[in-house]
């Protein structure tokens, strides 16, 4: 599975960047509206610091502008994926971008059914919000499971990434239901490092060895 980080921060993405485990970013417009920058100014910065899939959003309504807005996105660097809102417009828009071959990301989708029009519009990524769909009370990763499932059945290409995550475990679940991707807010990822009996483990390491040589923590 690929770590994508949700974030359009650069003191985020320079810090996680160190870790040497993500792989990508995706920002959408409120993001990008917390930093205070123009969409491709931030964007250009943030392909100066991860070399890998940067999602950067269309804020568009039809889908000629759209279209016209995902060239200007794809121009800004090669890594630049065009996400594009999984509505008419929108699957109008990614199918023309994907046959002039700019990759895309369909993005707020909620169904299996409107990942299956992502695919046949020749999406390269189509993120689902599981937990936006957790917060309705239905099962977000039986979302994950169903449009995987229909992917293998018919060979698409489209990688599922899941989006809208919570905390560690909705990571694990989805890497259990298949999802190649699944991209995380900074505070998620922190979390995935922690648990209660590697920090007790390595202060007990720790403790016994200064102890046997007389050292003195610094």
């Amino acid at each position: 599975m690929k770590f994508f980080l949700d974030s359009a921060n650069l003191e985020e993405l320079k810090k996680a960047a160190e870790w040497g485990i993500i792989d990508g970013v995706t920002t959408n417009p409120s993001l990008i509206a917390k930093e205070g920058v123009p969409m491709e100014e931030q964007i250009r910065k943030i392909c100066d610091i991860f070399d890998g899939d940067i999602s950067a959003e269309v804020v568009s309504d039809t889908a000629e502008e759209m279209v016209e807005e995902g060239r200007r996105l794809a121009s800004i660097h090669s890594n630049v994926v065009v996400k594009v809102p999984l509505v008419q417009e929108g699957i109008k828009a990614v199918s023309r971008l994907s046959k002039e071959g700019i990759r895309t990301n369909v993005t707020l989708c909620f169904s299996a059914a409107q990942a299956l029009l992502a695919a046949k519009a020749g999406a390269y990524i189509v993120s689902p919000f599981i937990g936006r769909v957790d917060d309705l009370g239905w099962p977000g990763m039986d979302l994950i499971r169903d449009i995987v499932t229909i992917y293998k059945n018919y060979g698409f290409q489209t990688q599922v990434l899941s989006a809208s995550v919570r905390g560690a475990l909705h990571v694990v679940e989805a890497a259990k239901a298949g999802a190649h991707i699944t991209t995380l807010p900074y505070k998620v990822i922190e979390q995935l490092f922690h648990h209660p009996l590697t920090e007790k483990g390595l202060e007990q390491f720790l403790a016994d060895y200064r102890k046997a040589f007389d050292l003195i923590p610094a």
